[in-house]
């Protein structure tokens, strides 16, 4: 999903970045209202910003100028919201740009709006969605996850297309290949990450629900998903 450094024509790359700015800005709000009324959340929000770090950085070859791998966004996303994990998704990018020479600086901001905006927003909004229709917790938990890696990868192959429209085609035809190409190596790892935060949370829900019902995401006569 990582677009590399320079691959993105100027004119996309500061419009993906003006457009993740609001979010970031709203999430490090979100984040500093969150700590200080409950200080003791900031072990979670580490852990939330180390998954998405960890799974985000196992990359695998795909589309030329991306590359396929897990988001870790759901998780974050449903712990704390969707606008919170946007400034931890654009501090994964930037150390992951820095670091790993994992996408890139002039691509930040498209990174930052596929990973870090869209995915978390459809986690939460799918989670509840499926919730809202009487799924289970760790049902909807999966499809969150899952689906949410995926329309990580739905945006990216937006933004290719939008890039580099196909001579024949056009917009169609090209967002059509680059899907293409990342469903083969994507779908199975958007799956496998739903089944990893599954766990995640059953953990949670075992060990420490008091977390999960603070959160609101437990009913508070439920101990485990």
């Amino acid at each position: 999903m990582h677009i590399m450094e320079g691959f993105l024509p100027f004119e996309h790359a500061v419009g993906w970045t003006i457009a993740a700015v609001p979010f970031v800005a709203g999430g490090l709000l979100a984040i500093k209202k969150r700590i200080r009324d409950k200080p003791e959340q900031r072990m979670l929000l580490g852990v939330a910003a180390a998954f998405a770090f960890v799974l985000s950085a196992l990359k695998l070859p795909s589309v030329t100028g991306s590359c396929s791998h897990p988001t870790g966004t759901g998780l974050g996303a449903l712990l704390f919201g969707p606008v919170a994990m946007a400034p931890i998704g654009a501090v994964v990018l930037l150390f992951q740009a820095l670091l790993l020479a994992h996408g890139g600086l002039t691509t930040l901001g498209a990174n930052i709006f596929s990973m870090a905006v869209v995915g978390p927003f459809a986690a939460a909004g799918i989670f509840h969605l499926a919730r809202s229709l009487k799924a289970s917790f760790a049902v909807s938990v999966f499809l969150a996850a899952s689906l949410a890696d995926l329309s990580t990868y739905v945006t990216t192959s937006l933004q290719l297309a939008w890039a580099f429209p196909d001579p024949a085609g056009g917009f169609v035809t090209s967002f059509a290949k680059f899907a293409g190409i990342f469903a083969v190596t994507q779908i199975p790892l958007a799956i496998s990450e739903g089944f990893l935060t599954v766990l995640i949370f059953n953990a949670l829900a075992r060990f420490n629900p008091q977390e999960l019902q603070e959160l609101k995401l437990l009913p508070a006569d439920k101990a485990r998903a």
